[in-house]
């Protein structure tokens, strides 16, 4: 397929097709050990926006940019929808099944109903429509390039609010991720209610500052 400027070649291809409109969907916070994982899907325009213009993997965008993006995002979409699953809800049913249950929540969630679903690597038993996993389709299809968008600050901004309450874990700088100072604090003061106790890192750091006390 000749490659469309603005990562819109599975878009353009799959419209054309007669399978549009086309969703994709990527997820943030798979890696952290605090917070949710957060899960969002959309359908875009099939033609260019220039609003558009730099969007790629939400991880090689810087914070200002990714926000900006964000705001044209929710504006130009055809229909956008973002999940958040809990930490307690992944320690019960595993990552793994937590982030494809809400791969299929966001989808289900949209108001414009896809023709056909690209995903950022992973399979989604049970959605209702035709799909793709891409592998680092964040950075290949624009879809799941504003998916990963969405996702990313949508969970930033929760996690920032909820590092209020959890001000011990320094989590506005890290978001959640099991850094060097963030797993020093919960040595220090035990995990809390919105850690994932499932994970090796947090179990191990928890149980040291049990046998401290």
């Amino acid at each position: 397929m000749r490659r469309l400027k603005q990562l819109r070649t599975y878009e353009v291809a799959l419209d054309k097709a007669g399978l549009g409109p086309v969703a994709g969907v990527d997820e943030a916070g798979r890696g952290a050990c605090f917070g949710p994982v957060t899960v969002a899907a959309c359908v875009l325009p099939p033609r260019p926006l220039a609003q558009l213009d730099g969007l790629t993997d939400s991880k090689q965008l810087r914070p200002v940019a990714r926000a900006s993006l964000y705001d044209a995002i929710c504006d130009v979409a055809l229909s956008f929808a973002v999940v958040h699953i809990p930490a307690a809800e992944i320690d019960r049913r595993g990552i793994q099944v937590a982030n494809v249950d809400g791969a299929r929540r966001a989808v289900a969630k949209l108001g414009a109903r896809p023709g056909y679903v690209l995903v950022d690597a992973l399979r989604v038993p049970g959605l209702t429509a035709p799909q793709l996993p891409i592998i680092g389709g964040d950075s290949t299809a624009r879809c799941i390039a504003a998916a990963s968008v969405l996702a990313k600050v949508s969970r930033d901004r929760l996690v920032t609010e909820m590092a209020q309450r959890y001000a011990d874990y320094g989590i506005a700088g890290h978001k959640g991720y099991g850094t060097q100072a963030h797993m020093a604090a919960v040595r220090r003061y035990g995990a809390s209610d919105e850690h994932r106790y499932s994970y090796a890192n947090v179990r191990q750091a928890h149980e040291y500052f049990m046998r401290s006390q």
